[in-house]
């Protein structure tokens, strides 16, 4: 039975005069997934397979570095991009010390003096990796006027490389730069020419989403159908990484299907919550972008819940609550005791008890590792959270447009990163008190991905804010502050948002302040922005591209020939 079922359906106040109200479409999955049968299983002969080609794979990434140098380098780039890299963190790690220590010299200058795109693509591993290092290496490719030489146009994989090298750049890398603007430029001019189908599919991806930026697990998806055009690829490796992709996406439909059911059967969000997005999918899908590896699967379902509740909550502040029913609301939040429902609305009265059941339920399940009060930092956390909902909705009531650096202070918080990030860290086997107290102490990284997820979202979503009456955003915020168009405002804060990458990229070099795996929940993140947010608001605007995402996760399976 559900925790809500104690409670009366809610009452919705009948207004004297009509709230703004958002209008969002109702879910475009219905109850696709709450029929998933996970009877279905793989064929037992591909199975089978997984152990040898794992294996093999395996011992192709140890091999000896000195004797296969650039065939190594290629390998453990095909395993990240294909996905599978999971399998093989500690093998990988080693293989790319020893490349470091091999090919490189005083002050981290590669020592590699060859083609571009494996001196682009070494530099990207390494960097990646945590490396630190120097972007001079690419200095070779100028000539005497200072312009890359025209000599590399020809060179389209190594022009790839070199453009998904400078996404990985830091600040004052001006080569980096000039290496972004030049390969954007000649290879979207590339796509007017003959290339391979391997190529071609590769540059006009790459160009659309850049691997830096890209969600891991989609990313992987689409690497698949490009490598295996290849004419070069490791049928193996294929094979391996085909399987693995099947039955990680049975995992992760499994846990979309029991999400979906805790959303309608047990929180009955269509019912309950009528005014707020009906997006359990969709939200799941984003945490999928966080980690899909299955030693995650608690941290999954965990943080799932987190974002689902979030939305009902943001919608609460940002598409129905009064100013008066959102203060009452708030405070009970701050309080966080259960006699606080006394206080509350009807229909805000579910909504705080589920809530509460959430953190409650999480308690329990880090009970048995003794982590129970570590739920206490996500629980700030929210309280936070809500407090910066509540300052956005004053702002709304009194009409009153902040300056931009007093808007961000605010709505680096209302973008749920903070939150997100402590949320996504308490399910992590080695989590740590002192990791927590890092997460919520504002550190650069989380600072910079916050800054990101509250701009995209706001340039993305502007036009449909507008038009329903919503608070304030960065775009017109920079608007009445400096007198400037919508145009120029956007692209100054773009121009935010590429310096916040750059942060992010500085802040995973070695020694990181936490272990590397707690950093990339945050850099995956921000790249859940990158994907979603590109264009338009495709979490509230489900039914396009991210509709096709969740397809590609979650719904179509590989086919797979083993011969």
């Amino acid at each position: 039975m559900s925790k809500l079922s104690s409670l009366s359906l809610p009452v919705f106040p009948q207004d004297a005069k009509p709230r703004h109200s958002a209008n969002f479409h109702p879910s475009i999955w219905g109850d696709y997934f709450l029929s998933y049968d996970s009877s279905l299983h793989e064929d037992d002969s591909d199975i089978k397979q997984v152990p040898l080609l794992k294996e093999y794979v395996r011992k192709m990434i140890v091999s000896p570095v000195d004797n296969n140098f650039l065939f190594k380098l290629n390998f453990i780039n095909s395993v990240q991009r294909l996905g599978v890299s999971y399998h093989f963190e500690h093998e990988i790690d080693e293989a790319l010390h020893q490349i470091y220590e091999n090919s490189t010299k005083e002050n981290n200058i590669v020592s590699y003096d060859d083609d571009l795109h494996h001196l682009a693509l070494l530099f990207r591993l390494l960097r990646q990796q945590g490396y630190r290092i120097s972007s001079d290496v690419f200095c070779k490719f100028k000539d005497q006027e200072g312009n890359f030489k025209e000599s590399i146009l020809n060179d389209i994989q190594g022009m790839l490389s070199l453009y998904e090298a400078a996404q990985l750049s830091f600040h004052g890398e001006e080569i980096l730069q000039e290496a972004y603007s030049f390969t954007l430029t000649h290879l979207t001019e590339s796509l007017t020419t003959k290339l391979s189908p391997f190529l071609s599919g590769l540059v006009r991806h790459s160009l659309g989403q850049s691997l830096r930026k890209g969600m891991p697990r989609l990313e992987s998806r689409y690497y698949i159908s490009f490598y295996q055009e290849d004419p070069s690829h490791d049928e193996r490796l294929l094979t391996f990484a085909k399987l693995d992709f099947n039955m990680l996406q049975k995992l992760h439909q499994k846990e979309v299907s029991n999400m979906t059911k805790w959303w309608v059967k047990d929180l009955n969000v269509s019912t309950n919550f009528p005014f707020a997005r009906d997006r359990i999918v969709e939200g799941c899908f984003w945490i999928v972008g966080v980690y899909y590896e299955p030693q995650y699967l608690l941290a999954r379902r965990i943080l799932m819940k987190v974002i689902a509740i979030s939305s009902i909550i943001d919608d609460v502040y940002d598409a129905y609550g009064t100013i008066d029913e959102i203060e009452i609301f708030t405070n009970a939040i701050e309080r966080w005791d259960i006699s606080s429902l006394n206080d509350l609305p009807e229909y805000m009265k579910l909504c705080y008890k589920a809530l509460l059941d959430i953190f409650e339920e999480t308690e329990q399940e880090l009970r048995n590792q003794g982590k129970q009060n570590f739920v206490k930092y996500a629980k700030n956390e929210v309280k936070r959270l809500v407090q910066a909902y509540r300052t956005e909705s004053r702002w709304f009531h009194q009409n009153h447009t902040p300056t931009t650096e007093e808007y961000m202070e605010v709505a680096t918080m209302s973008c749920g990163f903070a939150l997100l990030t402590t949320v996504s860290f308490l399910g992590m086997e080695d989590t740590t008190e002192e990791f927590l107290t890092w997460a919520t102490n504002d550190p650069k990284i989380i600072v910079a991905a916050s800054t990101i997820c509250r701009l995209m979202d706001d340039i993305a979503g502007s036009e449909f804010e507008q038009e329903r009456g919503h608070v304030v955003s960065s775009l017109d915020c920079y608007m009445k502050q400096y007198n400037s168009s919508r145009e120029n405002a956007i692209k100054e804060l773009l121009k935010l948002v590429e310096s916040s990458w750059k942060d992010i990229n500085e802040e995973c070099l070695n020694p990181t302040q936490v272990p590397m795996k707690f950093l990339m929940r945050v850099v995956n993140l921000a790249r859940m922005m990158d994907v979603l947010y590109k264009e338009r608001d495709s979490y509230t605007h489900s039914g396009g591209i991210l509709k096709d995402y969740i397809n590609a996760l979650l719904v179509n399976k590989l086919s797979i020939q083993i011969s």
